[in-house]
């Protein structure tokens, strides 16, 4: 390499002292220029070849490490596309089930909803009819408008249905709010479904791609990180949170339902064991006002008999009084008589004493009659009343066992009390 740079300065001093002659003609060079000029270019030629050499090898080597570099830059891609596939389907496949699980847990809760609503609406029914028999009773007369067991079990029974009712509508609004809050779960997971399954095409899309596909081109705006994006801790919590957020409500809801059924179990067990405690209640008080109508009907049959035989003890009682009356007038006239003899006959003979003590008799015999007359009379107007009295009690009974047999229990055995 030195020799060259001295041959080439050589050669070059050479042509400026000789390169022209004094009349303007070409000067004529030496061998040894020849040589030197030929030295040089082969010198040249050699440093440009071995130079293209290197450049050749250089852009080989380049070429060589670029597409390994390329090959491998993508194989990582690929894999990284990979990952976060199956990442996505991971992730996916956990939404996918808690939203079957949520979807399910809401019709079963929309179940237990139209159960409530149908429990609820079944408990008027019984209720009208328990506060239509307190109204019916109230048209009970005399002294059977008496608070009596079916009165206080009626009552009873309204409270027990209106607390019922109270619990149903309680309920069924809870119920609603927590299907409000099942559908926002199932909601959130849809949307973050439906993300995933965009994501999902868009990344299955990308990982199709390759280097001669035709719907590729430059675009320097895609290369940047969006001020939107999150980082993968964040959206792999989003989702988490979702999961979470939707098996807690789901949890929520089955404890929910649990409590329903519990309560319907209840309210029917309840209701049921109040309507049976009012029919029996009616039961006995129907028989007790049964019997009791009976023993007064018995009472009036014997007040009866015995009226007729006061009348008949009435009727001697007037005949035997009149009987008396002639001999009355006989004994008093025969004294009346006598009173007209003359002088000494006027004697206070046996006769005498007799027709007197006859007369007492009669007149007491008479007084005595007349006393037992006004007090079979006076008995009679007693018996009479007691009559009147134990015909109106036994309208009253009679009116009583109407509203209670046939009104009441009449309406009550159109209550079914079912479990739901």
């Amino acid at each position: 390499m030195v020799t060259v740079l001295k041959v080439t300065s050589n050669f070059a001093t050479a042509a400026m002292d000789n390169d022209f002659r004094l009349d303007g003609s070409l000067t004529r060079f030496t061998h040894k220029d020849w040589t030197c000029s030929n030295l040089r270019k082969y010198a040249n030629a050699n440093t440009e070849r071995q130079n293209a050499e290197r450049l050749v090898a250089e852009s080989l080597r380049l070429q060589d490490e670029a597409e390994a570099q390329t090959k491998k830059t993508q194989n990582d891609v690929n894999k990284k596309f990979d990952q976060r596939l199956d990442d996505l389907k991971f992730w996916k496949s956990e939404i996918d089930k808690k939203l079957d699980d949520i979807t399910e847990e809401i019709d079963c809760l929309e179940t237990f909803k139209r159960r409530l609503q149908a429990a609820l609406e079944d408990c008027y029914n019984p209720l009208n009819i328990a506060k239509q028999c307190l109204l019916f009773r109230e048209h009970r007369q005399g002294i059977d408008l008496v608070h009596d067991d079916v009165q206080k079990e009626l009552l009873k029974e309204c409270e027990v249905i209106e607390g019922a009712i109270a619990l149903l509508t309680r309920t069924i609004e809870q119920s609603k709010e927590q299907l409000r809050r099942n559908r926002k779960a199932k909601y959130n997971l849809q949307m973050d479904l439906k993300d995933k399954l965009h994501g999902i095409n868009i990344d299955e899309y990308c990982q199709q791609l390759r280097s001669h596909s035709s719907d590729i081109d430059y675009n320097d705006a895609a290369v940047k990180i969006s001020p939107k994006s999150v980082s993968v801790d964040e959206w792999q919590a989003f989702s988490n949170k979702n999961i979470i957020k939707a098996e807690q409500e789901r949890e929520t809801s089955t404890n929910l339902r649990s409590l329903i059924d519990g309560i319907l179990q209840q309210i029917a067990n309840d209701m049921k064991q109040q309507g049976d405690a009012v029919n029996l209640a009616f039961s006995r008080r129907i028989s007790e006002t049964r019997a009791t109508k009976q023993k007064l009907g018995d009472n009036l049959n014997k007040v009866h008999q015995q009226i007729l035989e006061l009348e008949e003890n009435i009727s001697r009682l007037l005949i035997a009084i009149a009987d008396k009356e002639q001999p009355l007038k006989l004994a008093e006239t025969r004294l009346e008589k006598r009173d007209f003899r003359p002088n000494v006959e006027l004697c206070r003979d046996q006769v005498q004493y007799r027709l007197i003590k006859e007369v007492h008799e009669l007149r007491l015999s008479i007084k005595e009659l007349q006393n037992c007359l006004y007090e079979s009379n006076c008995t009679m107007k007693k018996l009479l009343q007691n009559q009147r009295d134990l015909e109106a009690d036994i309208d009253v009974k009679a009116k009583s066992l109407f509203i209670d047999e046939v009104e009441c229990m009449g309406l009550r055995k159109s209550i079914n009390i079912q479990a739901y």
